[in-house]
């Protein structure tokens, strides 16, 4: 068990994780946020790889930053950009990970052999990682993560980069892998996570803005999400507080999918919300923001 108690990191004047408090058990937890809502931050506190400004992080309540590398060699971390050795092949790679981890040469071996397979890699495990496209050097730093078999797993945005098939293989293998571990699941994309995670949590400007079960946090928005067909676009446009979540054509015109406090034309429909809608509703209807310093 992963307990975090007012973790809380400042970058100088910037408050990056304000007193965050949250209790990981076995399962996948989703982490959801914009840029610059905190979750690199957490992850890298979690991971212990930048000081905290204060609070405490215990797994199975030991402060981890008394276990040190007895706690890291737990975790597997896999992180949205990092460099990866150009002139070592996949299995190079993945080998050199290994003896970082201290993982047993035989079990190793034989994991290699597996992660390379279930990441599509094993074709090109004799290639250098230079050579290697970026979806390519996305799945190797994914199968490094699970090296040693964890207990801990964080994903940083695991699917970027990958195509459709791809990014459903990952997720059904993330699935199958957190029966009996903690995996913490950071990503953009809402629907790798809505039918796999536990629990959700959303984080806004360093604290937490939703947390829960899924569908305990897509009640979030409920009466607040609604329908319209518009054989042509309103003439004064949408309200300001509107939140588009998709358009489609139809025969009768263009469907929009809007969330919002009220109905915001007479014609709407009540719809049931997803974990999709809540996102759009906490976050949607704020300015986009440029960069992540967390």
């Amino acid at each position: 068990m992963l307990e975090i108690k007012d973790l809380t990191k400042h970058y100088g004047a910037t408050k990056a994780l304000c007193g965050f408090n949250y209790t990981f058990r076995d399962g996948i937890y989703a982490l959801l946020g914009p840029n610059g809502s905190g979750k690199t931050t957490l992850m890298n506190l979690i991971t212990d790889s930048i000081k905290r400004t204060s609070g405490s992080v215990l797994f199975n309540s030991a402060e981890i930053t008394r276990s040190g590398a007895s706690y890291r060699e737990k975790i597997g971390y896999a992180p949205q950009f990092s460099g990866i050795y150009p002139n070592f092949t996949c299995e190079e790679y993945l080998a050199y990970i290994a003896v970082l981890k201290k993982v047993e040469r035989g079990f190793a071996a034989g994991q290699i052999k597996e992660l390379l397979s279930v990441f599509e890699l094993y074709d090109v495990r004799g290639s250098k990682a230079k050579t290697l496209s970026g979806g390519m050097k996305q799945r190797l730093l994914l199968a490094q993560a699970f090296l040693g078999d964890p207990e801990i797993i964080v994903l940083d945005e695991p699917t970027a980069g990958l195509d459709p098939r791809q990014r459903i293989a990952v997720k059904n293998f993330v699935s199958q892998y957190a029966s009996g571990k903690t995996v913490i699941y950071a990503t953009h994309v809402v629907s790798d996570v809505e039918n796999i995670a536990r629990e959700c949590i959303m984080l806004k400007n360093g604290r937490i803005a939703a947390s829960g079960g899924t569908a305990e946090v897509a009640g979030i928005a409920g009466g607040k999400v609604w329908t319209c067909v518009f054989s042509e676009e309103p003439e004064n446009g949408l309200p300001e507080d509107c939140a588009v979540v998709s358009r489609r054509g139809t025969g009768e015109g263009t469907e929009y999918r809007i969330v919002a406090d009220e109905k915001p034309f007479p014609d709407c429909t009540a719809a049931s919300p997803s974990l999709e809608d809540v996102y759009l509703y906490i976050f949607g209807r704020e300015k986009a923001q440029n960069g992540d310093p967390a």
